[in-house]
């Protein structure tokens, strides 16, 4: 723990201590089944110090000692611990807040704008599941930076143009705006960005804060931006919750060494880490405690908890498990209420000893099973019923009897079956989480295999959002699209059903090298063809408008012969097709949002064309533009048009492409790129004109690569297009010539 990099903690206030009994109620149960190795200390202060954490030498596993200063212990000696989960492999500990509060009108500001935390070279992860990167504030934008082997750089933005537009409980952007974290981070920087002040209205809101933090500690208020008290409150510190894993391997090449495997005491299992490489133990089903130490994990007398495990007749506890039967004389299922009914051997000996009132006492009896039978269909039905309700049910029989190919379109599927799909929902199965929701995969019945999106709904605006992308997506029919295949209104969250692509997002593909060879320049090229196409439909071909509002190459995805889907519509906004514009809450991507929809809150069809730009750029350049400015002195988008103007374009260019594509080509393209990214709205071309010169200059380089096979007698060699074919010179040279005055004409045309 030596190379965990931190700074002094001050002493913790009264009301995170509250939090901290609360977050010990869940394992209150299990208390006395977690202990330490003997003869160590078990407790700092109120904290219980469960084994492979310790205190003292040969008290703890490599990577987890803890030093008690006092009452509280510390990671390291300096990252201070809350509590550790022994059974999920998970642990929370304070860390600090970036703030700024400005003090007058002159843009001076006091406060800590730029705080990191460093796990790097131990056993802990931050949560991705768990923890919320937090922006709070009026006209804040902070960052949250790393670098887990690549660069990763993401972005939150909080506006709010008065008091009353902002809600209490949510982080809609408004006052307050939350982004999830990447598997497998290990190092964050968390930066209040300067440039971007409040200065003008710091009397009534002067402090902006940013953090990363437990999501379930968190309930966003207005009062939080208009005083100094969230930083008085929060000084000390704010809990982040911490996976960690004993082993750096899965489970599967951790069992081939059993002198090194951990998971080998009795009633134990090894459980793989959600977060990346790694294991951790657990007890097996029926048992509790710590699964480290010899005899650790002890039997649970399910019958001395009812409220966990019900039986409403004769319980009978057994090693890892319980029998739950009905009394002598009855019959049925004694896990539910009025589930044991009298054999027909007893009503007949009532019958004989009791005569008529025996007789009575059947027709009740059946009465009473008929009546309960009814009112649990009936109690059913009402909570399907609500549930339906509330996930705007209504609003989609309204979408299926306006339009009947939409009952082809969209399935309504059960609960059940999509709990069996995604085993109830196991984490294992998450393989991506969005602004909106969290992607499982699924494998239905059929054997299809599918992406279900589960929302994680706070608030009525989030219900909204959610079923904004299904209503939106339930009338989009497009290759390059998603598509939906139905949803699921039983649950109180709504759930979508999508189908699964499996090869990663164009982000990937271009940014890491690690684990995607390079896209070659037809494939970039397709793609980018693929994605202008996606989006004309929205923008016009649609039966209504459809403004993404988020498009960025994560929300790109490819399949496997690398056909480009575009997913993730929780921020689009249809609009009616006689409009042009709609007024909103400024939401999108730092690094892709429309600088003129920042500004004016108008959002546009050329919003997406802006962010589509800088899509291109990534294509063209092959790199990151969250994380690009970090290491430079300007923007992606600034250096390119300065590169582009000042004849240097090639300097910037991704080598790859620079290998496999005509520079005539890379030119148009990135002449394209310069018009997408113009300040002016009004002088982006729109995505149908940028489709249609895409697919021309797709259909004329094929014309092209025909033209130079059939003069090299059918082979290619591979060299640079332009050089010309002996014996043709002049007939080449006057073809490519003219080739360039084309493709170019179709960028600098009038619109």
């Amino acid at each position: 723990m030596q190379s965990l990099n931190s700074r002094g903690m001050a002493s913790m206030p009264v009301f995170l201590l509250q939090l901290q009994l609360l977050l010990l109620l869940g394992t209150a149960a299990v208390a006395s089944a977690i202990t330490s190795l003997p003869g160590c200390e078990e407790r700092c202060g109120n904290i219980s110090i469960p084994y492979p954490f310790g205190m003292g030498p040969g008290c703890f596993m490599e990577g987890f000692e803890v030093t008690c200063n006092g009452s509280k212990p510390f990671l390291g000696g300096r990252i201070e611990l809350i509590d550790v989960d022994v059974p999920q492999g998970l642990a929370h500990a304070y860390w600090y807040i970036s703030w700024t509060c400005y003090n007058n009108s002159s843009s001076n500001f006091t406060g800590n704008t730029a705080r990191q935390m460093d796990l790097r070279g131990t056993p802990f992860k931050f949560s991705y599941d768990r923890n919320k990167f937090t922006t709070i504030g009026c006209n804040a934008l902070a960052y949250i930076l790393s670098s887990n082997g690549q660069s990763y750089a993401s972005g939150c933005l909080a506006t709010c143009s008065d008091i009353s537009s902002i809600i209490n409980g949510s982080c809609n952007g408004m006052g307050c705006c939350q982004t999830s974290i990447p598997k497998g981070f290990v190092f964050y920087n968390s930066v209040i960005d300067p440039r971007f002040n409040n200065s003008s209205v710091y009397q009534v809101y002067p402090c902006s804060y940013s953090f990363l933090a437990d999501e379930t500690w968190y309930q966003f208020m207005a009062s939080d931006i208009i005083s100094f008290d969230f930083y008085k409150r929060n000084k000390n510190g704010v809990p982040v919750a911490l996976d960690w894993a004993v082993g750096g391997t899965s489970c599967e090449k951790a069992k081939l060494n059993t002198t090194s495997y951990l998971c080998l005491r009795e009633h134990s299992e090894c459980i793989d880490s959600p977060n990346g490489p790694g294991y951790y133990c657990s007890c097996s089903a029926g048992y509790e405690g710590n699964p480290y130490l010899t005899g650790g994990c002890q039997d649970v007398n399910e019958c001395e908890l009812p409220e966990q495990y019900p039986c409403y007749g004769t319980c009978l506890n057994s090693l890892g498990s319980y029998t739950c039967k009905c009394p002598e004389g009855t019959h049925g299922n004694a896990l539910i209420e009025a589930g044991c009914i009298r054999d027909k051997s007893v009503l007949g000996t009532i019958l004989i000893t009791a005569g008529g009132v025996g007789a009575g006492i059947i027709l009740l009896l059946g009465s009473s099973v008929l009546i309960w039978r009814g009112l649990k269909e009936r109690n059913a039905k009402k909570r399907k019923k609500r549930f339906f309700h509330e996930n705007k049910g209504l609003l989609l029989q309204q979408l299926v009897s306006s339009d009947e190919t939409l009952v082809e379109r969209m399935k309504i599927f059960t609960l059940e079956e999509l709990e069996k799909a995604t085993n109830n929902f196991d984490r294992a199965r998450v393989v991506g989480k969005g602004g909106h929701g969290t992607v499982y995969k699924g494998i239905l019945s059929d054997q299809r295999v599918v992406a279900i999106k589960k929302s994680k709904i706070a608030n009525r605006i989030e219900l909204d959002q959610f079923i904004n992308e299904m209503v939106i997506l339930s009338q989009i029919n497009h290759r390059n699209v998603v598509k939906l295949f139905g949803c699921c209104l039983e649950s109180k969250v709504p759930l979508l059903v999508y189908e699964f692509i499996s090869g990663g997002t164009l982000f990937n593909h271009l940014h890491d090298s690690h684990h995607f060879a390079p896209l070659s320049w037809q494939d970039r090229l397709r793609i980018a063809a693929e994605i202008a196409s996606a989006l004309s439909y929205l923008h016009s071909a649609a039966s209504i408008s459809i403004f993404h509002r988020d498009v960025k190459s994560s929300n790109v995805l490819l399949n496997e012969s690398y056909t480009a889907k575009i997913s993730d519509f929780g921020a689009s906004r249809s609009i009616p097709l006689n409009r042009t514009c709609v007024t909103t809450a400024v939401q999108g991507t730092y690094g892709y949002l429309d600088p003129q929809y920042h500004q004016t809150g108008q959002l546009t069809e050329k919003s997406d064309v802006y962010s589509f730009g800088v899509i291109l750029l990534e294509l063209l350049t092959g790199k990151d533009p969250i994380s690009y400015s970090r290491h430079q002195e300007g923007t992606l988008t600034l250096d390119f048009i300065c590169s582009l103007r000042e004849n240097h374009l090639f300097d910037i260019l991704d080598p790859h492409i620079l290998e496999e594509g005509g520079e005539e080509d890379i030119e148009i393209v990135a002449h394209l790129t310069e018009l997408c990214l113009r300040l002016n709205g009004e002088e982006r071309p729109t995505m149908r004109e940028v489709e249609q010169k895409l697919d021309t200059m797709r259909r004329f380089a094929k014309s092209k690569h025909d033209f130079d096979v059939s003069q090299n007698g059918g082979m290619t060699t591979g060299l640079p297009s332009k050089i010309p074919v002996e014996g043709n010179a002049s007939g080449t040279t006057s073809q490519y010539s003219l080739e360039k005055e084309f493709m170019l004409s179709l960028v600098e045309q009038p619109r």
